[in-house]
Formats: structure tokens, sequence, C-alpha cells
């Protein structure tokens, strides 16, 4: 891996990492960038005002650049911010946004940049594999991926034909010139929801974007605990579904059935009410299997990740509409004090900080 400290030619790869009080997470990030091989690279930090080590553990990597984010502008998120702040000091032909919680495969960029030339996109996202440790990470995950990937196929997403786009921010390469075409991180300034903003913004301005399921190149735990991925889902989740509260509807029906079934049996013939049960749990579990998660959490997710993501999906709903949504220490709200329904979803949101 290059250095920054003693490699004056441009380098190939800028990486771009955010990071706002990751002291948890980023010694193990950067330790998988520095031994990447392969292509000439350069690794950006930008500190996110962290009141936690997470700068000094940055500065504890020779090979890394350690930058800080300015003062927020209004209007901006804080994520936004600060990889603008990196973007904007890079020098690579080729940026890659990629957060701290991550894990990079050895070798991987360079496959990554080559698989994005082979494809000849200027666009490549990569959906990690997802680690899962506790209890609710492992009945929730599946039931949200799951639903993610009928929601955006990535197959269609890859598709230049196809009006979908998606994007998952913990990895996103892009070439300067595509970048530089939709008008960077500045032309979403405001959206929470940034990686999907910026891969819609690419597409529709004629680049391709190729965007895969990538076990084999970088792994992530997003959520360490049950507040973590509740605060966290509560971002994302009503921006990632056009009709949340349906969704959720739709989630409890199909998680009750096998339950009411069963509760039916003493006064209906049992044969027809375990007939229903059996069917109806084969069904939701089999409609995770596009999570990419294995049996067991299948069978988790289908017990007990249906009625939480239905609440994580209503909790979301409700604080978009609200135009409270917290984060890492901030509170985004909305552009326009208005109720959500669920035939408009949010998109544009601003800033305020506490």
């Amino acid at each position: 891996m290059a250095t920054t400290a003693t490699v004056t030619a441009r380098p190939t790869v800028s990486v771009i990492v955010p990071a706002r009080n990751e002291e948890g997470n980023l010694g193990e990030c950067l330790q998988s960038l520095v031994t990447q091989s392969g292509v000439e690279a350069e690794i950006v930090v930008v500190d996110d005002h962290s009141t936690d080590r997470t700068r000094a553990i940055a500065q504890s990597f020779p090979e890394v650049q350690v930058l800080e984010a300015g003062p927020l502008p209004q209007g901006w998120t804080g994520k936004n911010n600060a990889v603008a702040t990196g973007a904007h000091a890079a020098r690579g032909e080729w940026l890659l946004f990629t957060d701290a919680d991550t894990i990079h495969l050895s070798g991987s960029l360079a496959r990554a940049l080559s698989e994005a030339r082979e494809n000849d996109v200027e666009f490549l996202s990569y959906s990690p594999e997802q680690i899962a440790v506790t209890f609710w990470e492992m009945a929730t995950l599946p039931v949200v991926f799951a639903e993610l990937a009928r929601q955006y196929p990535p197959a269609k997403v890859s598709d230049p034909k196809s009006p979908i786009a998606a994007a998952n921010g913990q990895y996103i390469l892009i070439s300067r010139q595509a970048y530089a075409a939709v008008g960077g991180h500045a032309a979403i300034a405001s959206e929470i929801l940034e990686d999907v903003a910026l891969a819609r913004a690419v597409k529709h301005s004629g680049h391709k974007i190729r965007f895969r399921y990538a076990a084999d190149a970088v792994r992530t735990r997003m959520y360490r605990s049950w507040p973590q991925l509740r605060e966290g889902w509560t971002k994302n989740l009503a921006l990632l579904f056009p009709y949340p509260g349906r969704l959720a509807a739709k989630t409890l029906l199909w998680w009750a059935l096998p339950w009411v079934s069963v509760a039916l049996a003493p006064t209906v013939r049992p044969v027809w009410a375990g007939t229903v049960a059996v069917l109806g749990f084969t069904r939701s579990t089999a409609g995770l299997r596009r999570s990419n998660f294995d049996l067991p959490m299948e069978l988790l997710g289908a017990l007990f990740g249906m009625p939480m993501f239905a609440y994580l999906l209503l909790r979301s709903k409700r604080a978009h509409a609200n135009g409270s949504v917290p984060w890492k220490g901030r509170t985004y709200s909305g552009a326009e004090a208005r109720e959500l329904s669920d035939s408009k979803q949010p998109r544009l949101l601003l800033r305020t900080e506490h």
C-alpha cells in the first residue's frame, strides 16, 4: 500500500473514511486498508468532531492522512460534510468511500478496481457481509436485508435500462470524473440516505453503476447493541422503503398467520390449522433467503425478526414525520413541517445540531 508521506505521484485510488466516535471500529478498519496491495492508494480519515480516541487511533497509522471535518454548514448532514472534506483533499483517479466499521479482505481494493474497469462502470458499490453477534442483530438483519434485496434487486440496480438505483454507503468506489459530473456530495448535502442519493444521481446522469453482495471483499458489524440498531434503522428505513406503513402491516400479517393458525387449532380442524401454520412459517423463512444469511438466522428472523422490523419501520416513519431523527449526537429535521402519509416518501432532510 502506497503511503501519502512518501508517494508524490497521483495515486490510483483515494480511500476516504469518515469517522465520528469510532474508536471501537477504526483500528481494525485501517489495518485492513493499509495492508491492501496491487494498487497505488492513499488513505484519508476525516475526523467528524469525535470526542473519543478516534483521531489518535487514525494518527497511529503513519500511512494515513488525518483531516478534521470543518464546521457543519447549514443544510448538510455530518457524514456528507466529512466525506466532501475528504474528497476535496483526495488526489486519486478513483474515490473509495468506506465506513469505519468495515473490514476489507486482502486484495479486495485491487479486485474492486479491476471489476469496475472490466464491467465498464464508474460507480461500484458493495453490500458487505454482515457480522451479527447479539440476538437483536441475528433476528432483525435477515428481515431488513431480505426486504432491501426485494426493493433494490442488484440485477436491476446494475441494469442501465432500469430506473432503480441503490448503493451501500459502506463501500462506494466511484471515478473522480463521475463524482465531479454529478456535483459530488455537495449536490446531495442534506440527504440522510446519501448513498442511494449519490447512486441515483450517477445513474440518472447516464453513467453505468454496479451493485452486488460482496462477502468476498468486505465485511461489517453495523450495530453492536439494541440502542445502536434501533437508532440506525430509525434513521434509514422510512427513506429506503416508499410505503413503510404498508410494509409494516404486511410483514406483521405474514408473521401472525402461523401463530393465529396454531391458536385456532382447538376450534377448527387441527390438520388444516397445522397445514396453514407450516405453510405460513415456510413462506416467511423462504422469503428471507435473499438476505444472504444462514438458515439458523433466517429462522430467527421468521420467528422474531419480522415484528421487530415492523416496529422499526413504524418508528422510522414517525421520526421522519415529526422531523426529529437522531444520529450520533445530532438531530436531523424535515425540510418542511408536514405529516408524512404512506404515499409520500421523505427525501431532503436538513440539520439541527445538539
